[in-house]
């Protein structure tokens, strides 16, 4: 690990403000340095973070916080915060189990100001704040740190619409890391920002504002031009007219790297401003990494990598993730039926689509993040005869879920519901784990549910949901296959028909999706025990095969549903409401599934086994539901599961 004598005298941001501006200047290299050192060993969000080591000097270096509130949307940029908020000695734990958070997060520390991790929040979360401090006569600042790719979001133009209404004291501030800007106008921009934004400047133009609105309606009349003049101007070089429009002080764009410029307009902002204003800041994405300078993309979120080269660590060859399946088998549908469409909500890469958007262009749209939007889009394309695929993260669906129901369900149409990152995804924790979509799409009419025990079988599923004369979903986990053979034929599954994969006659084991290879092991270990367990993959959660399972569950009288999603209203449910309504009381039935809380970060093997939905998990409760106990005299187990 490099030498870092400044950050390593840093231990709030109030060590933060004694130093002069070459030095925050210095600690921002050795910050970057340490960032890069880290996440090369644990993986991480890498560019983003690069990105904004001097503007969060900047804030911190102006703003009182934990006083004045800081939230950053997503939350993946927040790396040089941890650093300088009294978490530099745990920063090598980031990501890891039991260490810091990916993300803010409130219980970690008072500077965190809101859990963050979806996007598009931070306006409203701020203006929250904003509201709540006028209520309370606190005078502290409220500040959003929002990207341009989060401005995508409906709700963050939501919040803006409301905070101009408000007029409340709110500060956002803009990260901009895509737009491209020439030098001159660039220049410009700036040249302007500085003018507009200095101390001198905005006094004279408070003073001018007040010293015409006492003319009555003559002086609103010439205050009316000289705005309209102002902003035209202004508006012709940079976007400020948009959030003026919105009743916003535009102040920008300001250079993001260059801590004066930006200490300049936070500190004009924090002792001027008194109404909404948004800062726009010019970033660059991976700045000061050359690797992810120049791939941006590729460095947003990494596993461990070579610093020198920027490439991944070596790993063992291991089988396609289900995600790239998906996106191969997506195409070779797509080629042999031109009604069918690919939707993703800013994740192309993320969702396997990449390749799909380079052979059909005219196929593919991506919408931005804009999840309730892309669903509703899915469904006008579906009234006319398309076959739209909208592949979104399960945890960022949760987002969409009125559109599912409203737009999609009731009307019956063909859109097919991608569901990526199904179950524990691992490092990123409880914002992204997408463990809860069972539960909110199990009870909704006409949608068929779907779980894959494998790649090759993910492969005949998406191919049954878009050929499906309603909606469907499919939904498959974050991660590597299990190596099973790949068909080249596509077949439709019947719909609601599960498969015996096993049969026993002492319990029943019925996994979903990823958990049934868990099973299989489970049951090979139970035999080694003398219980014999039949295990079936239900395939489909949404109908359910009742005659295979009742007929399994009657035989052997004990059922075992294992899940990797939440107990409650997930897959277990849906089989004690079968087994309810069938009045077959006499089942013995454990649900395994994530119990009631939100499960941590850390890998997603680690997390399955806390949460109880592994092998030796299913192996422990199969011998309590047996009642089988092991002998103390000499160690031996009863045989059968009487």
């Amino acid at each position: 690990m490099s030498q870092t004598p400044i950050l390593d005298t840093i231990n709030s941001p109030v060590d933060l403000k004694k130093l002069s501006v070459e030095q925050l200047a210095t600690l921002a290299e050795e910050i970057r340095e340490t960032i890069i050192q880290t996440v090369s060993r644990t993986g991480g969000h890498l560019a983003p973070c690069l990105g904004v080591v001097e503007l969060t000097l900047a804030i911190h270096y102006v703003f009182d916080t934990p006083e004045d509130k800081v939230v950053w949307d997503v939350g993946h940029q927040s790396y040089t915060h941890k650093l300088i908020t009294g978490r530099r000695k745990q920063f090598h734990t980031i990501r890891q189990y039991k260490g810091l958070s990916g993300f803010p997060k409130m219980t970690e520390s008072p500077y965190d100001a809101f859990d963050t991790g979806h996007s598009s929040t931070s306006i409203s979360a701020s203006l929250g704040i904003a509201t709540a401090k006028d209520l309370k006569g606190d005078l502290h600042k409220s500040i959003a740190v929002i990207g341009d790719g989060s401005m995508t979001g409906g709700i963050a133009f939501e919040a803006l619409n409301q905070a101009g209404h408000l007029h409340k004291n709110l500060i956002v501030i803009l990260n901009d890391n895509e737009m491209s800007i020439s030098p001159n106008v660039g220049a410009l921009s700036s040249f302007l920002s500085r003018k507009l934004t200095s101390k001198t400047a905005v006094r004279v133009k408070k003073e001018m504002e007040h010293f015409l609105k006492s003319f009555s309606n003559v002086g609103e009349n010439i205050l009316s031009v000289l705005k309209k003049s102002e902003e035209s101007f202004k508006g012709f070089f940079t976007p400020g007219m948009l959030f003026e429009a919105l009743k916003f002080e535009y102040i920008g764009p300001i250079p993001g790297h260059k801590l004066e410029s930006l200490i300049e307009a936070l500190s004009n902002v924090r002792d001027f401003s008194t109404g909404p204003t948004l800062i726009h800041v010019l970033t660059t994405k991976g700045k000061g990494y050359e690797p992810a300078e120049k791939n941006p993309g590729d460095f947003h979120g990494v596993g461990p990598f070579c610093i020198d080269t920027g490439l991944p660590l070596p790993s063992p060859p291991a089988p396609p993730s289900y995600t790239k399946v998906f996106g191969e088998t997506l195409i070779q549908i797509a080629e042999q039926d031109p009604r069918v469409v690919a939707i993703s909500a800013a994740m192309p890469a993320g969702t396997g689509l990449s390749e799909f958007s380079l052979r059909f262009p005219d196929r593919f749209f991506d919408v931005g993040i804009a999840e309730q939007h892309a669903v509703t889009y899915a469904a006008g394309m579906a009234t006319e005869g398309l076959l739209p695929v909208v592949a979104i993260y399960s945890t960022f669906f949760q987002r969409a879920l009125d559109q599912i129901i409203h737009d999609v369900c009731l009307p019956n149409l063909p859109v097919t519901l991608a569901i990526d990152r199904g179950g524990l995804v691992g490092d990123d924790g409880p914002t992204h784990h997408g463990v809860f979509d069972l539960s909110f799409l199990r009870f909704i009419p006409n949608l068929v549910i779907m779980a894959p025990k494998d790649e090759n079988e993910l492969r005949h599923m998406l191919h049954t949901a878009i050929f499906h004369p309603g909606p469907a979903a499919v939904r498959y986990p974050r991660g590597n296959g299990e190596g099973v053979a790949l068909d080249t034929i596509l077949q439709r599954i019947p719909l609601g028909t599960g498969e015996l994969l096993r049969e026993g006659e002492d319990l029943l084991l019925l996994p979903v999706g990823n958990r049934v290879s868990a099973a299989m092991e489970a049951a090979t270990g139970l035999e080694k025990l003398g219980i014999e367990a039949a295990v079936i993959n239900p395939r489909f959660v949404r109908p359910l095969d009742e005659s295979l399972i009742c007929k399994w569950a009657s035989r052997t009288g004990r059922v075992i549903t294992i899940e990797d999603n939440v107990k409650k209203g997930g897959f277990g449910s849906a089989i004690l409401e079968l087994f309810a309504q069938k009045t077959l009381w006499g089942i013995q039935t454990k649900v395994l599934g994530l119990p009631d809380k939100f499960m941590e970060h850390g890998t997603q093997d680690l997390l399955r086994h806390k949460g109880n939905i592994d092998a030796p998990a299913i192996i422990v409760e199969a011998l309590v539901l047996c009642e089988k106990q092991r002998q103390k005299s000499d160690g031996t187990m009863k045989s059968g599961c009487n």
